[in-house]
């Protein structure tokens, strides 16, 4: 799926003509995205119940960044654990317990490892949430778009393909439904 800035050239809340071919297995949904993409045809997006190995790869998306998001939580939980219980038993409150020194390291491993995958965990749920624009929306927005098939959330692959111009070849795209054992496919209009 592109990027949501460049979804699509056209004006926003333009209407296009959408085609969407239904499957009841992951392959064939996949066969399918990468036939239609070798034969020219715009695959705009695929939705699936979960997801689907190599579907990526096959609609040419980039590899995600959230791992850089991951990271950093993780960099900066650790840090600021490891950090604030240096300062309180070297710095602010140092006690020697058993002739062992203020700065033991094995004993401030666990809270520091706890604090490492919470801020790591926290860090990614806000990147995936701020990249992909998930917040509250305001009353004056639009409404998002529907799934195409409400069985989708259950045992459907639907594969949305867009047609843009007068390039597309309706006939050969009828062809590739059937050649390709579509259980169903729906062609109609959608505001983009």
């Amino acid at each position: 799926m592109p990027a949501t800035d460049s979804v699509l050239a056209i004006p926003k809340g333009s209407r296009l003509r959408v085609h969407t071919m239904a499957f009841d297995e992951p392959g064939k949904a996949l066969d399918a995205v990468r036939t239609l993409k070798s034969e020219s045809f715009e695959v705009h997006d695929v939705h699936t119940p979960y997801a689907v190995h190599g579907l990526d790869e096959a609609l040419g998306l980039r590899e995600t960044r959230l791992g850089v998001a991951t990271l950093v939580g993780g960099l900066v939980g650790g840090g600021a654990a490891f950090g604030f219980q240096i300062w309180t038993h070297a710095i602010d409150w140092p006690l020697t317990i058993g002739g062992k020194s203020p700065l033991a390291l094995p004993a401030q491993v666990p809270v520091s490892f706890e604090l490492t995958v919470l801020f790591a965990a926290f860090a990614t749920v806000g990147g995936l949430l701020l990249r992909r624009r998930l917040f509250p929306r305001v009353a004056s927005d639009p409404i998002p778009p529907a799934q195409p098939d409400a069985r989708v959330t259950d045992d459907r692959f639907v594969v949305v393909v867009v047609e843009r111009d007068g390039r597309f070849r309706l006939n050969r795209f009828r062809e590739l439904v059937k050649e390709l054992g579509a259980l169903e496919a729906v062609e109609g209009w959608r505001v983009m």
